[in-house]
């Protein structure tokens, strides 16, 4: 295993070896390297002043050499060179991510590489941006001798977000992916009794917190998936108990059936993360259920808190669409039909649904072409049903404005509600999609109605005894204001992509977007090998882009139906939108390799 240590005086003379053998590699000539020797020697005094480390195998032997040098806000990584049998192991990306953490640690924010043009597409891959301005060396002897120039790249180092320390208490944590648990506790009618979906999305459980230190889940997950993902983000050492479930929803009783292993996981430290708060969680962490802790789950009861906070008034970009409980069918069927004469388009919802499932959006037209209020409502699940007003209308500033935003934050043990942020949703027919995360990506005029009234929604579920996360869903009209529709006490899709954004400018520099599309679709069902190649493959072509690919769901590529939950990350729009639509082209293009059908 390697490992970075800092480098000694005396290996001075045979750092300097390891860094010329390196400059070699790249096929450079004698009069070259000869023209390059007096700025990448380095001498005794320089491995204190340079803050040069190096990288040693599980032999002892040093296989690269890295230096941060400068002083805070602005720093350079002045060397950066691995012995060439070491090219392709990982070593330099070890060493560039541990200048990183140390710029942080210094209070860079700004580190300044000038790459040899061999070495681009590594600092690519690695985060980072390329810069027009020209590198420092690049009119020096050696550049002139080779008749090459080198490039300049600029990142951007910062310490992992405020809310992500808070939420872990800045340390690893165990993450339980009890997903089917948590639906199964409110026994609503429109969600599925086997949990399957659920065990799909399980799997999020990877993304709990920025980085894990064990994951446990209900059904087995490919070796390969949680390999790609430690490296994609850096990780290591991370557990996984798999397979811990045939049926039943309960992972946190199965874990608890297994006292050697519950005993590991309480045990260890380190906070538990579930999905969601349940009373076997409880029992399984050794804390107090609260009775009546999820009542602002149900979907009436969430209306009433947005009324009661608006009633207080200071939100005037916020409006509450009215909404109605039903005593019956008939009555539903009723009130829908008044409403279709009107020429009203209506929500109907069941208390308790995730994803959108329970939601229905009808217009007049689609209600007619139903035969009517009555024959839509027999099509629907059973169970009690809200009738809430439609929110029509595109976002401020035409078409081409969001429509679906969301808030996420989360009460810690305390009772301090923390902001998260906000973020974009895709919406289809009322079911989530996906949803994107990061810098602008709430357009200016939503963002301080959206913050505002989370905060004051977390300070209230703060108060009502509520802990652990939560969002709240909005729909924005056409005259700039929004309309909260739902909030969800456990991790969302949203919430997944917040922790890997957290991770990922952590690891390689502040600004990137992360958006996480729930059903990718694929072209054909795989074997598990062959999944692997293609993952890997979508990783590879994403950083080509420049940008970063995440398996988020695997499991789905063994249904019938064959699909994957992904992470798509970058650190602009264009790239962002391009990475994701290549991805979605090349998974429904492993069909054609069958021919076909």
């Amino acid at each position: 295993m390697v490992k970075v240590r800092a480098a000694r005086p005396a290996e001075a003379e045979d750092l300097t070896g390891l860094v010329m053998r390196s400059k070699a590699h790249w096929g450079y000539d004698a009069a070259f390297l000869a023209a390059c020797a007096p700025e990448l020697r380095i001498r005794a005094g320089d491995v204190t002043a340079r803050r040069v480390v190096v990288a040693e195998n599980g032999r002892g032997e040093v296989v690269g050499v890295a230096s941060l040098e400068g002083t805070p806000p602005r720093a350079e990584l002045g060397l950066l060179f691995v012995e060439p049998s070491a090219v392709g192991q990982g070593v330099g990306r070890l060493l560039y991510r541990d200048v990183l953490r140390r710029a942080v640690e210094l209070g860079v924010r700004r580190l300044v590489i000038d790459s040899d043009p061999h070495a681009t597409g590594f600092y690519r891959a690695m985060g980072a941006v390329p810069v027009a301005e020209p590198a420092a060396s690049a009119a020096s002897p050696a550049a002139e001798a080779g008749g090459t120039a080198l490039v300049r790249f600029e990142a951007a180092p910062v310490p992992l977000a405020d809310w992500a320390r808070a939420w872990t208490g800045g340390g690893r944590a165990v993450h339980l992916g009890n997903v089917g648990e948590f639906n199964a506790q409110f026994a609503d009618a429109t969600l599925d009794r086997e949990q399957r979906p659920a065990h799909h999305y399980a799997c999020l459980a990877a993304f709990y917190s920025p980085y894990p230190a064990a994951l446990v889940l209900p059904r087995p997950v490919p070796r390969g998936w949680t390999e790609l993902v430690c490296r994609q983000l850096g990780w290591t050492g991370v557990e996984v108990y798999d397979g811990l479930l045939d049926a039943d929803p309960g992972l946190a009783e199965a874990v608890r059936a297994r006292p050697a292993l519950a005993a590991l996981l309480t045990g260890s430290g380190l906070p538990l993360v579930p999905w969601g708060r349940t009373r076997a969680f409880g029992r399984l962490a050794g804390r107090p259920w609260r009775d009546g802790e999820l009542r602002y789950e149900s979907k009436s009861a969430a209306h009433g808190l947005f009324g009661r906070i608006l009633a207080d008034g200071g939100h005037p970009g916020i409006v509450l669409p009215r909404q109605w409980r039903v005593d019956g069918r008939w009555s539903a069927a009723r009130m829908l039909a008044a409403r279709t004469r009107a020429g009203e388009s209506t929500v109907l919802k069941s208390e308790h649904g995730v994803g959108g499932s329970g939601t229905t959006v009808l217009t007049p037209a689609r209600v007619r072409a139903a035969g009517g209020a009555r024959a839509v409502l027999r099509r629907l699940p059973r169970g009690p049903l809200l009738v809430e007003e439609y929110v029509g209308g595109a976002a401020s500033g035409g078409d081409e404005g969001p429509r679906d935003l969301t808030y996420d934050g989360f009460v810690d043990e305390a009772g301090r509600a923390h902001e998260v942020g906000g973020a974009v949703m895709e919406v289809a027919d009322g079911c989530y999609r996906g949803a994107t995360v990061g810098p602008g990506v709430v357009p200016g005029w939503a963002e301080r109605s959206l913050t505002a009234f989370g905060a004051a929604v977390g300070r209230d579920l703060a108060d009502s005894g509520y802990r652990g996360w939560f969002d709240v869903d909005f729909v924005a009209d056409g005259t700039g204001r929004l309309a909260p529709t739902e909030t969800n006490l456990r991790l969302t899709g949203p919430s997944i992509a917040f922790m890997v954004a957290a991770r990922l400018d952590a690891l390689r520099g502040a600004g990137h977007l992360v958006r996480i599309s729930d059903r990718v679709e694929l072209g054909a069902r795989l074997p598990e090998a062959q999944l692997d190649e293609l993952c890997a493959a979508l990783a590879r072509g994403c950083a080509e882009l420049g940008a970063v690919f995440v398996p988020a769901i695997p499991t789905g590529a063994f249904e019938p139906a064959p699909w994957l939950g992904v992470l798509v990350a970058a650190r602009g729009r264009e790239v962002l939108d391009a990475a994701e639509a290549w991805v979605r082209a090349e998974a429904l293009a492993v069909g054609a390799m069958f021919g076909p059908t």
